[in-house]
């Protein structure tokens, strides 16, 4: 929204959206689902998801959003423009004293290009934290394509569009959030190196929450 690197935009408030059981301590933080559609109506495995390197207590954790504003012109008329610009995992409420890209297991640092950071794609614009060890049932309500069309699936609504999967099985969830042309991952660690919070920007931002 805001392409002018001059526009004044400020952080107006960060909301608790839910929380999220994470049993296994292994995080994915991609889009829900991938846009070939031909491949899951073959029964064709998609690529695998994006999990971080990092691993995290087992546990439940905030998942939270923060929102900007700033002024945008459309078709030559100004506006004041509200937008999600990121949205955080807390694993503590300890303080953030450093900032580092959240690189994925398979992500090599040395083969980006420069000025590049490890991000995931997202063409319907949504992102997801989720526990990795329940992946294949949590995303599956995203992976129902019949004839080229999604199928309706049964989710847990939450404020500002995002969606909530449960598996009470496991005991795992998966969150939605808005993340426009994919998301930038960040980690932020505390004074003694633990991860205290696991950020995803939108692909048109690159702040941290």
């Amino acid at each position: 929204m805001y392409d002018d690197p001059t526009t004044p935009v400020v952080v107006t408030g960060i909301e608790e959206v839910t929380t999220m059981r994470v049993p296994s301590g292994r995080l994915v933080v991609d889009a829900p689902w991938d846009d070939d559609t031909r491949r899951y109506e073959q029964g064709v495995p998609t690529r695998p998801p994006r999990e971080p390197a990092v691993r995290i207590p087992p546990g439940v954790y905030r998942v939270e959003i923060a929102w900007t504003a700033g002024p945008y012109e459309f078709f030559g008329e100004q506006f004041d423009g509200v937008e999600c610009a990121a949205t955080r995992l807390c694993i503590s409420d300890d303080p953030v004293v450093a900032w580092e890209m959240g690189l994925g297991v398979d992500d090599d640092v040395d083969r980006l290009p420069p000025g590049e950071r490890p991000r995931f794609g997202a063409d319907h614009n949504v992102g997801c934290f989720a526990d990795a060890s329940a992946w294949t049932t949590l995303s599956a309500p995203f992976r129902t394509c019949v004839d080229g069309c999604w199928e309706p699936r049964e989710v847990g609504q939450l404020p500002d569009g995002c969606e909530r999967i449960c598996d009470e099985l496991q005991q795992a969830d998966l969150v939605t959030f808005t993340a426009q042309s994919g998301g930038v991952v960040w980690l932020g660690r505390t004074g003694t190196g633990d991860v205290a919070a696991i950020v995803v920007t939108n692909g048109m931002t690159d702040a941290k929450a």
